[in-house]
């Protein structure tokens, strides 16, 4: 029997599709709503049998795989029609409307599977400094995150001397009354067992869970840059019932350098030069990340003019695929304050000697 073809869902159904399924078929074929109906009540027997396997993560994966998948270790919880007992009157508050007649049938398949459930992901952000960012590494950060607790094993019970069931009395079932109908089910506070065999788990307080701090080492490439998001897979909070954690994402935010902008796997400078060394030409030292490199100024610079250091800008990958990149200066000439008469009239004499318009181009042929 294929337990897919039971419920009318393909191999690869959703999780939620299954349960869709099982809640439509179960109602369709609900022995209380077929009473004496000897087919539909073997055929809510399969679909019970199918949802018992396909609606358990691990039990469904089993019978992908072709293994054999053991009956479910629950008590039965579904509602039963019992019949009916006229020896008490349904009038006014004991009689039953169809909703409320029907309310506890279904209260059970409506409810839930208690399956494993992954857990939330974390997401947090790590501020670099704009040389940590360029030069990438191993980055220490501190996450604070639900962990499945080890007293229960994440299911928030743990085990207990056994006592009768203050519910059910140790009977293990409940049976109650919707205007003349009589209707029974396992217990909903020992399982069907008669007995309570586990209790609150005092160590997470029943969640199953319990906050804890540690460090994760991220490591990160050369030149990554804000915005970036890092995966860190099961590093999130604990799943519920014992599910997988989710995962922890964190997002790059660089801060930005003093004087440094970036352009693709270039950096970019504004290098301030004096008057003369444009005019005459110069060596100067250039910050770089690994230290002052000497640059040549050409005689004749002018303001704007980009100069290149090859290599001296966000490092290469150690596997060769991306090679490192350049640091551009861009030459800002700055003049210097004239503060004595010889400055000035070495200026004068200078500009005598070189009678030239810098402003004829803005004119045309005027």
């Amino acid at each position: 029997m294929d337990l897919y073809q039971v419920l009318g869902v393909p191999r690869n159904a959703a999780p939620a599709d299954v349960e869709r399924a099982y809640l439509r078929l179960a109602r369709r074929y609900h022995p209380g709503i077929n009473p004496g109906d000897g087919v539909s009540a073997e055929l809510y027997r399969r679909v019970q049998d199918a949802y018992a396997v396909l609606g358990d993560t691990e039990r469904r994966r089993d019978y992908d795989r072709g293994g054999a998948s053991a009956p479910v270790a629950t008590a039965e919880t579904n509602v039963a029609f019992q019949g009916f007992d006229f020896s008490s009157l349904a009038e006014g508050a004991s009689a039953a409307t169809f909703s409320e007649l029907f309310a506890d049938v279904f209260q059970d398949a409506a409810r839930r599977v208690s399956s494993p459930e992954q857990g939330t992901s974390v997401d947090i952000t790590l501020q670099l400094s704009f040389d940590d960012a360029i030069r990438g590494g191993q980055f220490p950060l501190s996450v604070t995150r639900s962990e499945r607790c080890g007293a229960c094993a994440g299911t928030g019970q743990v085990a207990r001397p056994p006592i009768a069931c203050p519910q059910c009395v140790g009977a293990g079932s409940m049976r109650w009354a919707r205007g003349h109908m009589v209707f029974t089910k396992a217990c909903d506070t020992c399982n069907g067992v008669g007995q309570i065999v586990t209790q609150s788990c005092r160590m997470c307080g029943s969640t199953g869970v319990h906050g804890r701090s540690e460090v994760v080492t991220l490591g990160l490439p050369p030149g990554i840059e804000t915005g970036a998001r890092i995966s860190v897979p099961g590093r999130g909070h604990a799943g519920a019932r014992g599910g997988p954690a989710g995962d922890l994402y964190v997002t790059i935010d660089v801060v930005p350098h003093p004087f440094l902008q970036r352009e693709g796997r270039d950096l970019r400078m504004q290098l301030p030069v004096a008057i003369h060394e444009a005019a005459l030409g110069a060596r100067i030292n250039v910050p770089t990340l690994d230290g002052a490199v000497a640059l040549r100024i050409p005689a004749g610079s002018t303001s704007g003019q980009r100069l290149r250091l090859r290599g001296r800008g966000i490092p290469g990958d150690p596997s060769g695929e991306l090679p490192a990149g350049d640091l551009i200066a861009e030459l800002q000439i700055v003049l210097p304050p004239v503060r004595d008469e010889r400055s000035k009239e070495l200026l004068k004499e200078f500009g005598r000697l070189n009678d030239i318009d810098v402003r004829r181009h803005l004119f045309g042929n005027a």
